[in-house]
C-alpha cells in the first residue's frame, strides 16, 4: 500500500473517531434500553370479532399503524408495536410512568374530519378544535397558544375508498371516491368553495390541507400535494381507515420489572469487560506488535459500535446485547486469520512487507465470504422476527449485523493501515526482529 492511500485511510479514520467519540460522549444521545432492562408497560390486543371471521393482513397492518402512532404521541422511548398472528397486535412500552393513560390512549377511537378552513392552509401536525367532539383533545393539551376551531364538513365515514397512485410525471398523488349518498352533497360544496382549503384532520390533528381547485360532481376526487410514495400510501390509509379498521379489545395487560435488575446488569458489564481484557491480552501475547495494533482497532470497533447504537438508535434488550459480544468474537476473529497468514508467510518467504501483502490479500476473500454469510443468516432472523413477533430475535439480529459489517471496516481497514504505517516507517528494522510479529 503506497503512501498516498495509507494518508488517505488514516485521515478516513481519523475523521471516523472523532465522529465515533462526540457522538458517545453526547448526553442527548443515551443508549435506548428495552423492556426487559428498564421495565415498562406491555399490552396485547386482539381483533373483537367472531373466531370464523378471516381478517385480512391489509387490515392488521394497517390497525398497528394507527396504533403506533398514537403510543408515539406519548413519548416513549423505542415503543413496539408488532402484528403477532393473524389477529392479535402486541404493544410494549419501555420505561412507561403512566400506564392507565396509554391504555386509555391505545384504545380511542380515531376520528377523521374533513374540515372547512377556508382560504386558510394549515401546517401537518396543527392542532384543531372542530364542531364534532369538541371538548378538550388531547393535542389540546400539549398545544401552545389557543387552538382555533373549524366546521366538519364530512367524516371519514363518508369515504368509500382511498388509494395512493402516480401520475405520468412520477408525481404522488391520493385518489378518493365517496359514499353514493354524499356525491351531492359534496358536489355542491366544492362548487361554492373552490380555491378554499379542506383540511383533513385525524384525531384533532392536521394531516393534509388541500386546495378546492374545481368542483367534484363525481363523488370522485384527488389530493395532490409534494408526497413521496410513502406519504401518499400512509395518507391514503389514514383516509381509509381513519378508525381502526377493526375492533380490538384488550387481551391483556402487564407491568413488566427490569428482568435482569440494575445488580445483574452491573454483573453482566463486568463480566463482559473481564472477557474483553482476555482477548486484548492474548491477542497482544500471542501475536505481539500485530496484536497490539489489532487491540487499538478492536477498542475502536466497541466504541464505533456504541456510537451506531447511539446515533440509529438501536434500543438494547439481552438478546440485542448477546449479538453485540459475538459480533467481538467475530472481529477478534478477522484478525486472527489475518495474522496467522501473515505468519505462516514470513515464514515461507522472509520477507514482512511482503507477507503482510499476502495476508490482507488472501485472508480478505475468507472474512468477506464468512461475513456475507452472517448478514445473510442476520436478514433471515430479522426477517422471522418480524413476521412472527419475535422482537428478541430481531434485537439479536440487528445488532450481530451491525457489528459483522462495522468489524469488516476495522479488521480489514484500520488494521491494515496501523500496519502499513509501522511498516514504512519500520520495516528493515522488523526484517531483523521477526519475534515481534509474532513468528
Amino acid at each position: 500500500m503506497d503512501k498516498s492511500k495509507n494518508l488517505f485511510w488514516l485521515i478516513l479514520i481519523l475523521v471516523v473517531a472523532a465522529a465515533t467519540f462526540w457522538i458517545v460522549q453526547d448526553p442527548n444521545r443515551p443508549i435506548q434500553r428495552g423492556l426487559d432492562l428498564q421495565g415498562g408497560l406491555q399490552v396485547l390486543l386482539e381483533a373483537d370479532v367472531p373466531k370464523d371471521q378471516s381478517l385480512s393482513k391489509e387490515q392488521m397492518d394497517t390497525a398497528r399503524q394507527i396504533i403506533e402512532q398514537r403510543v408515539n404521541a406519548l413519548g416513549v422511548t423505542e415503543p413496539l408495536v408488532q402484528v403477532e398472528g393473524d389477529r392479535r397486535i402486541l404493544i410494549e412500552l419501555p420505561g412507561i410512568d403512566n400506564p392507565q393513560d396509554a391504555i386509555a390512549l391505545i384504545q380511542e377511537t380515531a376520528l377523521l374530519e374533513f374540515v372547512d378552513t377556508g382560504s386558510q392552509s394549515l401546517p401537518e401536525g396543527t392542532c384543531v378544535r372542530t364542531s364534532l367532539n369538541t371538548g378538550p383533545s388531547r393535542c389540546e393539551e400539549t398545544a401552545v397558544g389557543p387552538v382555533p376551531e373549524f366546521e366538519t364538513v364530512m367524516t371519514g365515514a363518508d369515504l368509500r375508498e382511498a388509494t395512493a397512485l402516480d401520475d405520468s410525471l412520477g408525481r404522488f398523488y391520493v385518489s378518493f371516491r365517496l359514499q353514493k349518498d354524499k356525491t351531492d352533497f359534496f358536489a355542491d360544496y366544492t362548487r361554492k368553495n373552490q380555491g378554499k382549503f379542506l383540511t383533513i384532520v385525524l384525531d384533532k390533528q392536521v394531516i393534509s390541507s388541500p386546495r378546492i381547485n374545481s368542483a367534484i360532481t363525481s363523488g370522485a376526487g384527488s389530493i395532490t400535494g409534494n408526497f413521496t410514495a410513502e406519504e401518499a400510501q400512509k395518507l391514503a390509509l389514514q383516509l381509509r381507515f381513519g378508525s381502526l379498521p377493526v375492533p380490538l379489545r384488550i387481551e391483556s395487560t402487564r407491568q413488566v420489572g427490569a428482568t435482569l435488575g440494575a445488580q445483574s446488569v452491573e454483573d453482566s458489564i463486568r463480566a463482559g469487560v473481564i472477557g474483553v481484557i482476555m482477548v486484548l491480552l492474548f491477542m497482544l501475547l500471542y501475536y505481539r506488535l500485530p496484536g497490539l495494533l489489532a487491540n487499538i482497532a478492536l477498542l475502536f470497533y466497541m466504541l464505533l459500535n456504541f456510537a451506531v447504537f447511539e446515533a440509529v438508535p438501536v434500543t438494547l434488550t439481552l438478546p440485542a446485547i448477546t449479538g453485540f459480544l459475538l459480533s467481538i468474537g467475530m472481529a477478534v476473529d478477522a484478525n486472527v486469520l489475518i495474522f496467522e497468514r501473515m505468519k505462516e508467510e514470513i515464514g515461507r518467504h522472509g520477507s514482512v512487507r511482503e507477507a503482510a501483502d499476502t495476508a490482507f490479500s488472501k485472508a480478505w476473500i475468507a472474512i468477506r465470504d464468512s461475513n456475507i454469510a452472517t448478514l445473510v443468516i442476520c436478514m433471515v432472523l430479522w426477517l422471522f422476527g418480524r413476521s412472527f413477533g419475535a422482537s428478541a430475535v430481531q434485537g439479536f439480529a440487528l445488532t450481530l449485523a451491525i457489528g459483522v459489517m462495522i468489524s469488516m471496516f476495522t479488521a480489514v481497514v484500520v488494521t491494515r493501515t496501523l500496519i502499513y504505517l509501522i511498516l514504512g516507517s519500520s520495516a528493515n528494522w522488523l526484517q531483523k526482529n521477526k519475534w515481534l510479529m509474532g513468528v
